[in-house]
């Protein structure tokens, strides 16, 4: 928070700090816009509408202030309200500004022709995805032409250490990212989740060295993802792009022609963001 300053002629001249109490306490203002963001949120999450008690309940506040935060939304179209069930959800409006967002990273425009045709040559669904303040988020998703399809889709945070765009991230992106990784308790998402510090150093290494990541059954038992990185017009760590499906036809070591796939793949979108590599 910012230290609040007045002037010498002031009532209040020489103080440079709020109290205490007016610290903790924001402005209504402020308290206002905090609540119809986590309500917001929140609803963009869900798979399901959900109800204003549900929400007052979640958000500990009164049902009246849900409900005139939500009525406010509505009239924007931020969230609409099933008519049968009385139920709120996410509105068409969000999902408009969040298309228009997603436009705004050239790697999307940059690599949907590139995963298209992975897609096709592989079968497999393809993700593509980049580093957002130290998280990894899938921008834009292809399903594959299998049965099976996986619940990855833009928007998703996928773990560093647990998936292969984390861990090509943790290989090619800023220093220091690594060490903010490990700072934090590492998931266990199944027991071949890497967890300790160590074996997650010299997994990042060996991508490092051969520039892809696996990460078989790490995130979800009986799945993997193979996956490169994207670098740009200055050299950068960009992204990733990446193949996903069942340890039968991805296995924990890919094939030689998975592995060339994704990695022409990845190397075709560093050329078209500027890439001056070989």
């Amino acid at each position: 928070m910012p230290i609040a300053r007045t002037s010498a002629r002031g009532p209040h001249a020489g103080r440079t700090r709020p109290s205490a109490a007016e610290a903790a306490a924001p402005p209504s203002a402020t308290a206002t816009t905090d609540l119809s963001l986590r309500l917001l949120e929140r609803l963009a999450v869900s798979r399901e509408p959900i109800g204003v008690s549900d929400l007052a309940r979640e958000f500990e506040t009164s049902k009246t202030k849900v409900y005139r935060h939500l009525q406010t939304l509505a009239r924007h179209a931020f969230v609409r309200q099933d008519g049968a069930t009385r139920r709120y959800e996410a509105g068409i409006k969000l999902f408009m500004l969040g298309e228009h967002l997603r436009e705004r990273f050239d790697i999307v425009t940059a690599a949907r022709g590139d995963m298209a045709q992975l897609r096709d040559a592989t079968g497999h669904a393809v993700t593509l995805s980049t580093l957002v303040e130290d998280q990894v988020v899938v921008l834009e998703l292809f399903h594959g032409h299998t049965i099976v399809e996986f619940g990855t889709r833009p928007g998703t945070v996928l773990d560093l250490h647990a998936s292969a765009h984390g861990k090509v991230a943790l290989a090619f992106g800023a220093p220091g990212l690594l060490e903010r990784c490990v700072a934090k308790p590492l998931k266990a998402w199944t027991p071949q989740t890497i967890c300790s510090r160590a074996a997650l150093e010299r997994a990042v290494a060996e991508v490092r060295k051969r520039g892809w990541a696996v990460a078989a059954n790490q995130v979800l038992t009986g799945v993997n993802g193979l996956a490169a990185p994207i670098f740009n017009h200055n050299g950068h760590y960009a992204g990733a792009i990446a193949i996903a499906g069942s340890v039968q036809y991805i296995t924990a070591t890919p094939s030689p022609e998975q592995t060339r796939a994704v990695t022409a793949a990845a190397h075709s979108i560093s050329k078209k963001m500027g890439w001056a590599g070989r």
